[in-house]
Formats: C-alpha cells, structure tokens, sequence
C-alpha cells in the first residue's frame, strides 16, 4: 500500500482517481490546490504525487518545479488535457515523472501509480527505516504512521527504533530494557509497560489494533503488515 497526494481541483475527475486508488488499497489524501498541496508535502510524506496541470491558484508545472527546487523528490504523475507532444515534454521537464492526458482509463492512471510508488525516489536506504505503513528517519528523529506525522518522546522513538530493526521478532522485557535504558534490568519495574502503553496509543489509527503486540510470557512484537 502507497499513500497517494492527489491534487485535482475538478470534482468529479478528482472523486474518480481517488475510488480507483483506494480500490487498490492505496492510502489517498484529496486537494483542489496547490496551496493546499504544499503545506501538506512540507508535513507529511507521499509515495506518489497525481498533479492536475490547471490549478486555480498555481500552474501544475510551477509546483513540480517548486517541489524539485525544494529536493522534494516524491514521484510525480502529472494529468492534463493538454496532451500534445511539446506540452508533455514541457510537463516532463518541469520535474514530472510520468504524464497522463485526459480523459484517461483509470486502470491506466492506476498502473502508472503503481509504477511510480515502486520507485520509491523520495526514501534513501541509508538512515531510513520502513515496516509497513511505519516510516522512521534517523537522522531527522522523525516517525510517520500512513503518511501522517506522529510525534514521540526521545525514549519512544528508541523503543520503535528497536521494534523497527527486528520486524516480527518476538524481543523480551530484558532485551527492550538493556537496549532503550542501557542499565540492569529489574522484572518487577513497570516502566516498560508504561512507554509500550504510550507508544501503541500513538500508532493507534482508525479504530484498528495497534502492531505492537503482547506475547504473554514472551515479550512484544512489532506485526510487520
């Protein structure tokens, strides 16, 4: 699963790619502008951007170029009704990845998604963590859940850190201890609990279970899907 920034500012072409995506089980998120569209890359992270060429605030081909200029690196589906060759080049050129003409099969405009979201240009391998819809970058100490930033204390962060280098891994009370506090650990100290309480409340989306799980008598374990 993907998450998706659509920004389309016509209704129905916009409700179309949107129920196509998330048939695939993509996350989206909907804007009409590019406004709109900036303020959320500047906060949250995408795997791929569909972009409408006409805006009514801004050209689709200044953003593009804005998002590059920023080393905003998100892979870009630029669609238009201007579909002649110079126009697609020129698409191109300002910073899209790939170029769809209206009106389109949504099929098409869902393949060519797919395509995009596997490149996956905006995630360097070095320094970056990613389990499921769980994304960490160590060195800007930052953590999102589906796209969407989730804040955590420093003590929090090195607990999903942990969990995050051992997907699916069952780790004991002892090792979380030894390896987030570093000192002797004591069975009966309920601190432990406390910070994997609070760090699941934070993981916590849509009414869904959070993925760190109890093993009753074993320890916990980071579910990877």
């Amino acid at each position: 699963m993907s998450h998706v920034l659509v920004v389309e500012d016509d209704a129905p072409v916009a409700a179309l790619i949107v129920d196509r995506l998330r048939a695939d089980r993509h996350a989206v998120t909907c804007v009409g502008s590019g406004r709109e569209a900036l303020a959320l890359l500047h906060s949250t992270r995408f795997d791929v951007i569909t972009l409408d060429r006409m805006l009514p605030d801004m050209d689709g081909m200044a953003l593009a170029a804005r998002l590059r200029a920023e080393q905003v690196m998100t892979p870009v589906l630029m669609v238009s009704s201007l579909g002649d060759v110079d126009q697609r080049i020129a698409g191109l050129r300002a910073g899209g990845d790939d170029y769809l003409v209206k009106p389109f099969s949504p099929d098409e405009m869902a393949m060519r998604v797919e395509v995009l979201a596997r490149r996956g240009l905006d995630y360097p391998t070095e320094g970056f963590l990613r389990v499921g819809t769980i994304e960490m970058d160590l060195i800007k100490r930052k953590v999102w859940l589906a796209g969407e930033p989730v804040a955590l204390l420093q003590k929090e962060f090195r607990l999903l850190e942990l969990f995050m280098r051992h997907p699916g891994r069952v780790l004991s009370r002892q090792m979380i201890f030894e390896q987030v506090w570093g000192y002797f650990f004591d069975p009966a100290d309920n601190l432990i609990n406390v910070h994997i309480g609070k760090l699941r409340r934070k993981l916590e989306r849509d009414g869904q279970e959070p993925p760190i799980e109890t093993i009753k008598g074993e320890g916990y374990r980071l579910n990877p899907a």
